[in-house]
């Protein structure tokens, strides 16, 4: 491969891209077989990627039915949203002024989720706002980051679809993006650090609640 990564690399990579894009749901069996005839690759090539994939906390072993996107209960995400806190948060309190091309990056995602909420695609809408907070750890500029967050933000796509009602649950984070992102333009990490901190714990709340409904019905 011209870019260094191998078959195992890129098959990996574009099963999470389909986990963050939604396209791969929890519970979704992924079938040996069919990846194979899919990827043209061999069966060791598909089971290393599915390993990797295994090892990032994606998808697990179920008996009798083989690898499955994984599906994440309530302490996984309270750890989820202990690993945002710290970065996200540290992110912001340590963040130089917003060069141009880092506040047009979180505006290109805020403006895709608003896009996609026209369209009523709320599944768009929750892996774009996702891309936003992705582009808030980049201000960190640490490349171990950005790759350890963007598994963070597919496991996150794993809770999302446990909603309900989609709908209801993405519609009020755009708003909140949006003014996050002013803050940070403004240089007003005070401001940006509480509108997060709120953010955060309201969303941990909510995905818990959900999960909890679920388990009851």
């Amino acid at each position: 491969m011209s870019d260094g990564l191998s078959l195992a690399d890129h098959i990996t990579v574009e099963l999470r891209a389909d986990i963050i894009g939604g396209r791969l749901l929890p519970g979704m069996a992924l079938v040996e077989s069919e990846l194979v005839s899919a990827y043209n690759a061999s069966r060791n090539t598909i089971r290393e990627a599915l390993h990797r994939l295994g090892q990032e906390g994606l998808t697990w072993y179920v008996r009798h039915k083989g690898v499955v996107v994984r599906r994440l209960g309530a302490d996984d995400v309270r750890d989820l949203f202990r690993v945002r806190r710290t970065l996200e948060l540290q992110a912001i309190a340590n963040a130089r002024p917003l060069r141009e091309y880092q506040s047009d990056r979180m505006l290109d995602a805020i403006e895709a989720a608003e896009l996609a909420r026209e369209r009523e695609d709320w599944r768009a809408v929750g892996t774009h706002g996702l891309r936003f907070h992705q582009r808030v750890v980049g201000l960190l500029g640490s490349p171990l980051f950005d790759e350890f967050f963007t598994n963070v933000v597919a496991q996150l796509r794993l809770v999302f679809c446990t909603a309900p009602d989609e709908a209801r649950f993405q519609a009020p984070w755009l708003v909140r993006d949006r003014q996050i992102h002013e803050w940070l333009l403004e240089g007003d990490k005070a401001a940006a650090i509480e509108a997060m901190e709120l953010y955060l714990d309201d969303s941990e709340r909510l995905l818990l609640d959900m999960l909890n409904q679920s388990l009851c019905h």
